[in-house]
């Protein structure tokens, strides 16, 4: 029990204000078509973000710091630290939003406003790793999952479900452009890059608790840790989509968070809205944390540099306000935040498969020729994903 705990750290990027707008979004427009792709997205998750901690648990290194020894030219290691602070301030344009929407309804406090509280408040719960360690933080973020999971799954009570329309939401296919852009969505919004970045750092910030534990012994727990974490997220994820296929298909203006409290408060009054929103909340506190804390290893492993949390918070959070303050639609500018997040996934996934697959880097713990072909098969299924948007958008 006690090397438990990374993965659920690393995994509140699974449950963000951008997964819940991806998820609701496509229940409330799609019903159940795009259940296989939270299932297929938590999936990828689970592979990719043991691959993450077992390089952290085996190198005693970050992602980014590996990565910043074996890319030898400058320019390179620089062009990739740009392409990952752009991954940085996409994740904080959803961590921020959302987490305004959620101070909007709860207290009427202006977007711009919010945006700015979320910013300064995230610098103060990052501050708890910085200060008291990594096992106090993690006790933190496990209580806003608890908040998360319990406000989001209570606004199904009193719904009943569809067994056989969620089966069917199981086969894969798609329907349009729309379905085509929230399936990126979806994915964009559960593998997110920076996460893959973190918890490799996570887990290398627990070795100095575990230094009398075998190697192979971690990565069992780390298994563990890893399966526990995202059965939470994907049920959550799963739970989120059903709230818009079950409760919101067929009302108007559930598309948009805002709108979605406001049909929630209708069909299931106040009370269940309220705890929707202080999941909301919860979600953005929680998730943009872990975002600054993955931006700042970014940093420092690529290029060696590092900068203190509030101006860096400062600069990252720019973006979701000034999108804020010019009266943006927050739910749409969150959902093509997950677009540009899924962009930058096989920059992150692509180089964890190399690096955990070389024996120079993993010695005997390298990880196994199947677990390089699936990787790599979830790798492909994102990046034809992809292409297959940007062929739509441009009209190809």
């Amino acid at each position: 029990m006690s090397l438990l705990g990374p993965a659920f750290v690393a995994g509140v990027a699974y449950l963000d204000p951008g997964n819940v707008a991806a998820n609701i979004t496509a229940g409330s427009r799609l019903g159940f078509l795009l259940v296989w792709v939270v299932l297929a997205g938590n999936l990828i998750a689970w592979l990719v973000q043991y691959l993450s901690a077992s390089l952290g648990i085996v190198t005693g290194s970050s992602l980014p710091e590996v990565l910043g020894r074996r890319i030898t030219s400058r320019g390179w290691r620089i062009a990739y630290w740009l392409q990952g602070e752009i991954i940085a301030m996409a994740t904080d344009v959803a961590e921020v939003i959302g987490g305004a929407i959620a101070l909007y309804l709860l207290w009427g406090i202006p977007l711009w406003a919010g945006g700015v509280i979320i910013g300064i408040v995230s610098v103060a719960v990052l501050g708890v790793h910085s200060r008291w360690g990594a096992k106090p933080f993690e006790r933190l973020i496990v209580l806003f999952l608890v908040v998360i999971a319990v406000g989001f799954g209570v606004s199904l009570s009193g719904h009943s479900i569809d067994p056989a329309s969620l089966v069917a939401g199981m086969v894969p296919r798609l329907k349009g452009f729309d379905s085509l852009l929230l399936a990126a969505a979806i994915l964009g919004a559960t593998v997110m890059p920076h996460a893959i970045y973190a918890h490799s750092g996570f887990s290398r910030d627990r070795i100095d608790l575990a230094e009398k534990v075998p190697v192979r012994r971690l990565r069992i727990a780390t298994r563990i840790d890893v399966t526990l974490a995202l059965v939470l997220a994907g049920a959550v994820n799963l739970v989120l989509l059903v709230i818009g296929a079950v409760v919101l298909n067929g009302l108007d203006n559930t598309d948009t968070l805002d709108g979605a409290y406001v049909a929630l408060a209708s069909v299931s009054g106040p009370v269940i809205a309220g705890c929707f929103a202080i999941a909301l909340l919860a979600s953005s506190l929680a998730s943009t944390a872990v975002g600054a804390y993955a931006g700042a290893e970014i940093m420092r492993g690529l290029i060696r540099r590092t900068v203190p949390p509030i101006l860096r918070r400062s600069i990252t959070v720019v973006p979701a306000v000034v999108l804020l303050a010019v009266g943006a639609e927050p739910t749409t500018a969150l959902i093509f935040s997950q677009v540009v997040l899924s962009w930058g996934i096989p920059f992150a996934l692509i180089p964890l498969i190399i690096v955990t697959g070389n024996r120079e880097v993993m010695g005997e713990h390298r990880s196994h020729g199947v677990v390089r072909a699936l990787a790599a098969i979830a790798t492909a299924l994102v990046i034809v994903i992809n292409g297959g948007l940007v062929a739509l958008m441009l009209g190809v």
